[in-house]
């Protein structure tokens, strides 16, 4: 059905809603983390139980995500969208209810799971609403709230949970919910789209469930398994990739699947997609190794990681509504290479920390950054939707979507993993460096012992002073391994195809 944009009051209103939506989404996928050990105590479990708060939210969060575009078919965007809302206030309450880890796991993954139609959703149902020439103003909005989110997550996480009962965590959400379903719904209830009543493929959703949730599982629970020396990671492992094979193959030949993978024909959204997944993947790493870093070999409290961490996004902010403004007029490749070579310097930078660094060496490029970022989700999101029909978008967001946060999990797990084992063999070249008879290892142990520092303590002290330089090292290796892979991505945006128009940017109908 073809709706005409909204103009006015309406349409800040309905990106106000929208924005909330996303926010408050995006923002628990972070919001708890720092926030583990509280909860953890608070309900008498371990920290490594509690780790489940975290996994279950991305479990099921992940699952869902693909599933959007064939919900939206069949029920209505605009009613999906607001009931997805709705239960996800329902869920956060819940969750801040809990009375036990079980029970709050429970709830985590209902809230997972209601929250998937939500990022993609709120781009289609935007785009819809924005007339064709601002149409890069609506993504540029929407990204704006997708980069801040997750920044400002850890640093909010840290202040209820060390001043108020960690249940505000989720309870934050109930005001946050309410207002932007009742907004979005009051809005677009005039504006629902057309509803097809497909047959639920069965076989496909089985082995999408199966499939996601055992390879979310296998990066979620692989560090803390020691990965393929754990029978459980084997087995994950090889059940994921047996059922996401399966699921490629039968999701082809179905008339009607619960994943449209026929989107990858199409050169812009494949080029698209791919970008911006491999980008996150390396984006979300720096997110969680950075902090890491400061809090384990640098002295940082958690608040001053965060804080540290937190001017990447200053720049996005002010640029967005910028770039926005002007994008009809730009080639998204060249916006979205000058992204890359900015995340390739910021990460080059990174790769000259060393120990004796102080807070602004972490602070400004993390503040640069913030150009990279600000040219990074818009841009790309335009590449991945344009030339697509309109009953397409929901499909195809949620399919980049999907993409671009399963990527994140494997960032995360694979800076973590390899910081870990490249500090193992930086340690060992060290130690054989450490010479007692050396002029070097003698003028250091004399200087402890002119301090008052027994034998066996100095050596404690040396033993530490290595494992932090090896991390330092291992950190600069992923952080400059990441710069070249960005640079490599530049070579890849240039194969799409102009033009790069969101749909309905030619005046199509709907």
């Amino acid at each position: 059905m073809n709706h005409p944009p909204l103009s006015g009051s309406r349409l800040v209103w309905i990106t106000l809603a929208l924005s909330m939506a996303v926010f408050m989404q995006v923002l628990d996928t972070t919001i708890a983390n720092v926030a583990l050990p509280t909860i953890s105590g608070n309900l008498g479990a371990a920290t490594s139980q509690g780790t489940w708060v975290i996994t279950s939210f991305g479990v099921a969060n992940a699952i869902s995500i693909p599933l959007t575009g064939f919900l939206a078919k069949r029920f209505g965007e605009v009613k999906l969208f607001v009931a997805a809302t709705a239960l996800f206030v329902l869920t956060s309450w819940l969750c801040g209810m809990s009375g036990s880890l079980e029970m709050l796991i429970l709830f985590r993954v209902l809230q997972g799971a209601v929250a998937g139609p939500l990022i993609p959703l709120s781009q289609s149902l935007l785009l819809a609403c924005y007339p064709p020439e601002k149409k890069g103003m609506a993504l540029a909005l929407w990204s704006m709230t997708v980069i801040v989110a997750p920044i400002f997550g850890p640093i909010l996480g840290g202040v209820i949970s060390d001043n108020w009962h960690w249940g505000w965590i989720f309870f934050i959400n109930v005001p946050v919910g309410i207002l932007a379903a009742w907004i979005a719904y009051r809005e677009l209830k005039d504006r629902e789209t057309d509803i097809v009543r497909l047959p639920i493929d069965g076989v496909g959703l089985a082995l999408l469930v199966v499939g996601v949730g055992c390879l979310q599982m296998m990066l979620d629970r692989g560090k803390e398994l020691d990965w393929f020396n754990s029978t459980e990671v084997v087995v994950m492992a090889v059940v994921s990739a047996v059922a996401l094979t399966y699921l490629v193959i039968w999701e082809l030949a179905e008339k009607h699947p619960v994943v449209d993978l026929s989107l990858f024909r199409y050169r812009n959204f494949t080029v698209g997609t791919i970008g911006i997944s491999i980008g996150y993947m390396l984006y979300f790493g720096t997110i969680v190794l950075l902090p890491l870093v400061l809090q384990t070999q640098m002295g940082y409290t958690a608040t001053w990681a965060g804080l540290a961490a937190a001017p990447v996004g200053i720049l996005p902010v002010l640029l967005s509504p910028v770039i926005g403004k002007f994008a009809h007029k730009v080639d998204m490749r060249a916006l979205v290479t000058l992204s890359f070579a900015v995340f390739a310097l910021c990460f080059f930078w990174r790769s000259t920390f060393n120990t004796d660094m102080d807070l602004a060496w972490v602070v400004w490029p993390q503040f640069v950054q913030g150009i990279g970022v600000a040219c990074f989700f818009m841009p790309l999101t335009t590449i991945i939707l344009s030339g697509l029909r309109p009953d397409q978008i929901a499909g195809a967001s949620s399919l980049a979507n999907f993409t671009r946060i399963l990527a994140g999990s494997i960032g995360a797990s694979a800076s973590t993993t390899l910081w870990d084992r490249r500090e193992a063999v930086h340690h060992e070249t060290l130690t054989g460096h450490v010479d007692l008879f050396g002029a070097a290892s003698r003028e250091w142990f004399s200087l402890l012992s002119s301090f008052g520092i027994g034998q066996d303590k100095a050596a404690a002290l040396a033993a530490s002073q290595v494992t932090r330089q090896g991390y330092i090292m291992a950190s600069n290796e992923i952080f400059w391994g990441a710069g070249i892979l960005f640079i490599a991505l530049i070579v890849l945006v240039w194969f799409a195809k102009p033009p790069f128009r969101p749909s309905g940017s030619d005046g199509g109908a709907h």
